[in-house]
């Protein structure tokens, strides 16, 4: 059975666009390169106040990349689908393996406001003291505190990417005024950059940042006519929970019929229907064990 695609929709052509100077410039001199950093960020920041874009899944979207990026860095194979059947299909008792560690702890990173006590969470091989010391190292700018925070956990724990990232984009936040990490710094840096120290890391920091932010603001947009269309259909579903499941949908990246608050069968009826509407995406490609996404 074939169903009519809801007409709700957002005009995505009312939020923000990122100027194109921003995105098509190749600037080589540290002060330009600042300067369109500090540009994405404020265009990011105009974004992200929209009530439009779903920030929760957004942030859990940007989790996954980081994620996948730190894998990279640390050699591993893992990527975005294998990361994603790493958190989402473990049973009671079930460990993660090292590259859903990092998932978890970067989805932890992302959920609650910032804190030493929530970084302290997502991050529990840290004292909470030394989440503090390395989390206030930096001064001035956005990127700079961002910098040096992440100069300082590297430097003294050169294995400690992962953390050092994550702390990185905390204190970036912080000096932006967001009251939640936003991955940025992961996904924007190479391999290379993390053995850079002083000005040089902070010059690839500024474009990791630029680049992250661009690819956020498009994302935000993304997603925000893909939520416009899961909200729209929202009030033909009848089953039980089905309402409870919308808003699951709407803060996570993917979810397994398993998670949603219905009988197993309800559910993958219910995610089938979805997908039927056009309100979400099956991930996986698989027949069994699948996972469901904005």
């Amino acid at each position: 059975m074939t169903f009519a695609r809801p007409e709700h929709s957002i005009d995505t052509d009312t939020l923000p666009r990122m100027p194109a100077w921003v995105t098509s410039a190749r600037p080589e001199a540290f002060e330009d390169v600042a300067f369109l950093s500090g540009a994405a960020l404020n265009h990011l920041h105009l974004v992200l106040g929209r009530e439009e874009v779903p920030k929760a899944l957004l942030r859990d979207r940007l989790a996954l990349r980081a994620a996948e990026a730190c894998a990279g860095f640390s050699g591993r194979p893992e990527r975005a689908p294998e990361l994603r059947d790493a958190i989402h299909l473990l049973r009671p008792g079930d460990l993660p393996g090292p590259a859903g560690e990092t998932y978890l702890a970067w989805r932890r990173a992302v959920e609650r406001p910032v804190s030493i006590k929530a970084l302290g969470r997502a991050l529990p091989i840290l004292e909470l003291g030394q989440i503090a010391t390395w989390l206030d190292t930096g001064k001035g700018a956005p990127v700079t505190r961002a910098a040096i925070a992440l100069d300082a956990v590297l430097t003294e724990a050169p294995r400690a990417k992962v953390p050092a990232l994550i702390l990185a984009d905390a204190a970036l936040a912080q000096a932006l005024g967001w009251d939640r990490v936003v991955p940025l710094l992961a996904a924007g840096l190479k391999r290379t950059d993390l053995r850079k120290r002083g000005d040089d890391l902070r010059l690839a920091c500024h474009r990791a940042v630029t680049a992250s932010a661009v690819e956020a603001a498009r994302l935000a947009v993304d997603l925000a006519r893909r939520a416009s269309l899961l909200k729209g259909v929202a009030p033909k579903l009848r089953a039980k929970g089905a309402g409870a499941a919308v808003k699951i949908f709407l803060t996570q990246d993917a979810v397994a019929p398993s998670a949603l608050p219905l009988p197993d069968r309800a559910a993958r009826r219910l995610c089938d229907r979805l997908v039927d509407l056009g309100a979400v995406r099956e991930l996986t490609g698989r027949d069994t064990f699948r996972l469901y996404g904005v």
